[in-house]
């Protein structure tokens, strides 16, 4: 537990072996303000999920953040020490200042990629570390930040039956903590940490670069593909129902255009409709399909084509469940290759997991 840590960590300071908490070039970095960022770009916030050793690690390995550092906020006291904190007489949460480049990760996925790390109904408590000092919340210095955190809470509070108790505020202050905690996990690998390591897996893999999709040229795309799916996705053509490798599987995934790789449809959104072939209620963006009047064996249909690769999926038809939107996109199995959510954030979807239970 943190609690034995930091008995610890003041047995040392007593001996001499840490600087303690009177040193003069310790104290002056616990003045209430903020350090100038040089970075463009750069907006930020500030988040308390309890012990910030674990948080903050968690925080850094999100592609996009800048830079992380730990402190106290919004507590009633000027520059405290960890063991004032600690003794629960200031006020102040543990926190995490969170600066990142908006145009790599938004406010509304680091909110989300953060609930994944606390009990949002847990108050004053994460995982065996317990007083205010650990409670959860978000602080801003951004009032357009507000209607982005209120949205997330929301969409939060459906996942729940017990009160969110996240406290949300302006940043009324905040105080760097003591260097020993800065990046605390890097300098001491295997330390006491209430966060499962797998999270810092998925943080890592969470937000990944751009991949560009690109369509091969056709001799390669005969080597690359099945006759089937060469025969669909370039001429057009439609695979049997029922006879098909996706029509009745439900894994959690993605299904991504077996030309390209370009992400098509997720597997929430598929559905079983009867017809033999995979049903789906939309994609994932809707840029990423062309619909085109279609007049072919005397039908009048909508055709559903990639976009990149230009590879025939399907027909959309108006016959999809209401409560979904009311569309079924009736997509073959040769223009799809299934990713499985396990294998998604190896494979450069990590950014999609987001999307999926």
């Amino acid at each position: 537990m943190k609690s034995t840590t930091y008995l610890l960590l003041v047995l040392l300071i007593s001996m001499g072996i840490t600087a303690c908490s009177q040193n003069p070039m310790q104290s002056n970095k616990k003045q209430n303000k903020q350090e100038d960022i040089t970075m463009k770009n750069s907006a930020d916030i500030y988040l308390a999920g309890g012990c910030f050793w674990g948080t903050e690690h968690f925080l850094q390995q999100i592609r996009g953040v800048l830079k992380t550092e730990v402190g106290y906020a919004n507590g009633k006291t000027k520059n405290p020490t960890y063991e004032e904190v600690c003794r629960d007489h200031t006020g102040h949460a543990e926190t995490v200042h969170v600066i990142y480049n908006p145009e790599e990760v938004s406010l509304a996925f680091i909110l989300d990629l953060f609930f994944k790390t606390i009990d949002p109904t847990s108050l004053n408590r994460q995982g065996a570390d317990q007083g205010i000092q650990y409670r959860t919340g978000i602080y801003y210095t951004n009032s357009e930040d507000l209607p982005i955190i209120e949205t997330a809470i929301r969409k939060l509070t459906e996942q729940y039956q017990k009160p969110i108790v996240i406290e949300i505020k302006p940043l009324e202050n905040y105080f760097t903590a003591e260097d020993y905690h800065q990046k605390y996990l890097d300098k001491n690998v295997g330390g006491y940490c209430h966060l499962d390591p797998v999270l810092f897996e998925l943080a890592k893999n969470a937000n990944p670069e751009k991949k560009e999709y690109t369509k091969p040229d056709d001799a390669n795309l005969k080597k690359k593909l099945t006759e089937m799916q060469y025969t669909v996705t370039q001429k057009n053509a439609t695979e049997p129902p029922f006879h098909n490798e996706y029509w009745n599987h439900f894994q959690e995934g993605i299904y991504v255009d077996i030309t390209t790789g370009e992400p098509l449809f997720i597997s929430t959104d598929k559905f079983e409709s009867g017809c033999g072939w995979p049903s789906f209620s939309k994609p994932i963006h809707s840029e990423s399909i062309q619909e085109v009047h279609d007049q072919s064996h005397g039908m009048i249909r909508t055709e559903v084509r990639s976009q990149i690769g230009n590879a025939h999926l399907g027909h959309v038809f108006n016959d999809g469940p209401a409560s979904q939107g009311g569309l079924r996109y009736c997509i073959n199995s040769a223009a799809l290759r299934f990713i499985p959510k396990e294998k998604m954030a190896a494979e450069g979807y990590g950014a999609y997991l987001k999307l999926l239970p």
